[in-house]
């Protein structure tokens, strides 16, 4: 019975697919046997797309409501599906392994004997997919980067999009929690970190609530959101998200261990495959050639040309502005690179470009 309720959830979970989509080997079931309970794992396949009330549920399954409703509760706290309010009920959804499960494992920030455990099991299941199915293929980007807005040239045009602060004075409430990537591979290996700051990792709105709700973030100021914006640009974190106009979470990602940029730095171009719509320009009576910005750069896009002025290699660079950013003279900034489409508008509108490009990034 245990070993059918498993094969129920494998091909639930393949249907909704993901980064990390469910595959039918040793590693799966390993992983998902420490993650749900049986009974976990059977109200699981039994959430419908879309958030629902727990009574929805409970007479698909043809049980008590409050019975289900412990379950989902007790789920939610780990991170094993969503749940939000409105006007007194709670509704709740089914979210992908990635992204989704994998990553509320994690925001914590917490080092426990089944934080590795689970760490060691979801590194280990990551590495048979990606043994299986090799990078992932991006033939369109689902993924963008917000580029460092006060280094964008003046004359250009800067959408609300493209600005991260913008985002910030909209939303309210906002949450930051540990970044899941860094974090994860510490639990695996506790000398395996970059050194960047950890606790970096915004959600905005119906999203921050969930995270502040079930303690896997805490709720920040706007004052304090935008102290820790800063504090990622110093350190040469790239800001990233979903490639759509309204984004709900923003990462902060280093090169060496987030999820984001390592599968855009797996493709041919990663330029093409993820991109903010800006790119690097140099005032040459301020570059003083100290290469820093070749450096920082996380994707390898510069060089010194033989003018002793860095050039850019615009199949690699993402316009994210690290290297405006750390730049001591102030003598690079933004511009806005042609050919890059302005992000969908929403959730729906880059769903559907997704299925019509068969994209498998995430």
């Amino acid at each position: 019975m245990t070993a059918t309720i498993y094969k129920s959830l494998y091909e639930t979970l393949a249907k909704r697919k993901g980064r990390y989509p469910a595959l039918d080997i040793p590693e799966f079931y390993a992983l998902m046997e420490e993650l749900f309970s049986a009974e976990e794992a059977e109200v699981y396949c039994a959430i419908p797309r879309g958030f629902n009330p727990a009574s929805t549920i409970a007479e698909s399954l043809d049980k008590a409501e409050n019975e289900v409703a412990a379950i989902l509760e007790s789920m939610a706290d780990k991170g094993l599906c969503t749940a939000g309010t409105f006007d007194n009920i709670t509704f709740y959804g089914a979210p992908l392994l990635v992204p989704g499960i994998f990553e509320f494992q994690f925001m914590r920030g917490t080092n426990t004997e089944k934080d590795q455990k689970l760490a060691k099991l979801i590194h280990e299941y990551k590495n048979a997919v990606d043994n299986t199915q090799g990078p992932p293929k991006v033939t369109y980007p689902t993924t963008r980067v917000i580029p460092v807005d006060k280094k964008i040239e003046a004359g250009n045009t800067i959408h609300t999009y493209d600005q991260v602060t913008e985002f910030i004075a909209k939303y309210d409430p906002i949450s930051v929690s540990t970044c899941f990537c860094r974090q994860e591979a510490k639990l695996v290996d506790p000398d395996d970190h970059c050194g960047k700051p950890d606790e970096v990792c915004m959600q905005f709105g119906i999203g921050a609530q969930f995270i502040i709700d079930r303690k896997m973030g805490r709720q920040v100021t706007k004052d304090e959101a935008l102290k820790i914006l800063r504090l990622s640009e110093d350190a040469g974190l790239v800001h990233a998200s979903a490639n759509r106009q309204d984004i709900d979470f923003l990462c902060n990602c280093c090169k060496c261990h987030c999820m984001i940029l390592k599968d855009a730095l797996a493709q041919p171009k990663p330029g093409i495959s993820l991109n903010s719509g800006f790119q690097p320009i140099w005032d040459d009576t301020l570059c003083n050639a100290c290469e820093n910005c070749i450096e920082n750069c996380p994707t390898e896009a510069l060089s010194m040309s033989a003018q002793e002025v860095p050039e850019v290699n615009l199949d690699r660079c993402i316009g994210c502005g690290v290297c405006a950013s750390g730049c001591p003279e102030d003598a690079i900034s933004l511009e806005t690179r042609k050919g890059v489409e302005p992000p969908p508008l929403d959730r729906k509108a880059l769903r559907e470009v997704i299925k019509a490009t068969g994209s498998q990034g995430i």
